[in-house]
């Protein structure tokens, strides 16, 4: 039986005219005249049976079929394009990876050890997609994810990578700041709380035996880039380890006053769908990404 799909080119002029609520700016998106986009438009409203578009004096307005209808079909004709230039790039042959990440990690640990990956593996290409919260893998195209947190994640598989061991860490220049401080003088400082672990202070005085007032208070943030950032711009003390700011310790533009760290409750992990769990590429991305992980904890 035919499937009901409307033309291609008719949801691609739809989808280009919707996104800038303009047949004009469509039409020198797709290098087509404006007529020929409202033809199209035209001939996919005859083939839905709806309006998606009232004419106004300013120009067109989506209905409100229209609204739904483009944020329906924005997302698939990306994910056909994704597919067609994976396609495109590996001639049909080769791997590809698509690998949720948690940015800073990913950034800072895994890109700079990755050219060792692609060398070993140089018909395998890893994408790396920013997802730092738990999510279905039936409900994506990802093969595998770098997740920090907990296990359990439903019809999965996870491999532990490693803890974090934040330490304190600010500007030289920040006002009040010196060396070797005690946690308690730590605590007088301003402090910059991550939105992702927001219990990561009031554990790290706790293992100090130290039970400040503030330890909940400050400025929030969520990723560890802008922790070190805002503790760069001396806005504050941030809890970050060390092996994400190696960069930034190593020209001075943050410091630790205080050298006191402490395990993590939680962990990085690579979660793997159990029904993509014996592939080779990913099979042999499992086996190099442990390799890395424990040469880490071992250094």
């Amino acid at each position: 039986m035919r499937k009901k799909i409307p033309s291609t080119a008719a949801l691609l002029a739809f989808e280009a005219a919707a996104r800038h609520e303009s047949f004009t700016r469509a039409a020198e998106e797709l290098a087509l005249t404006q007529s020929a986009i409202c033809r199209q438009i035209g001939a996919l409203e005859d083939f839905l049976g709806v309006p998606l578009f009232r004419r106004t004096r300013r120009g067109v307005q989506l209905t409100e079929a229209g609204l739904s209808y483009s944020r329906q079909i924005a997302p698939r004709l990306d994910a056909i394009e994704h597919d067609t230039l994976a396609v495109m790039a590996h001639h049909g042959a080769g791997s590809v990876l698509e690998l949720a990440v948690v940015p800073t990690f990913a950034t800072r640990w895994l890109l700079p050890r990755l050219a060792d990956f692609q060398a070993k593996n140089p018909d395998v290409v890893v994408n790396m997609h920013t997802q730092t919260r738990p999510f279905l893998f039936d409900q994506t195209e990802f093969d595998a994810a770098i997740y920090f947190g907990d296990t359990g994640w439903p019809g999965t598989e996870a491999h532990f990578l490693m803890r974090e061991y934040p330490v304190p860490v600010c500007s030289p220049a920040l006002p009040g700041v010196r060396e070797q401080m005690s946690p308690d003088e730590v605590a007088a400082l301003p402090l910059l709380q991550q939105t992702t672990r927001p219990y990561a202070w009031r554990q790290w005085f706790a293992s100090a035996g130290v039970r400040p007032g503030n330890d909940m208070g400050g400025m929030r943030l969520e990723l560890f880039s802008m922790l070190a950032q805002a503790a760069i711009e001396r806005l504050g003390v941030a809890l970050i380890p060390p092996f994400l700011i190696q960069q930034e310790l190593a020209a001075g533009s943050l410091i630790s006053p205080c050298l006191r760290s402490f395990p993590s409750t939680r962990a990085y992990y690579l979660i793997v769908p159990e029904g993509k769990a014996e592939r080779p590429a990913l099979t042999n991305f499992r086996a190099w990404l442990l390799g890395e992980a424990h040469a880490t904890a071992v250094q």
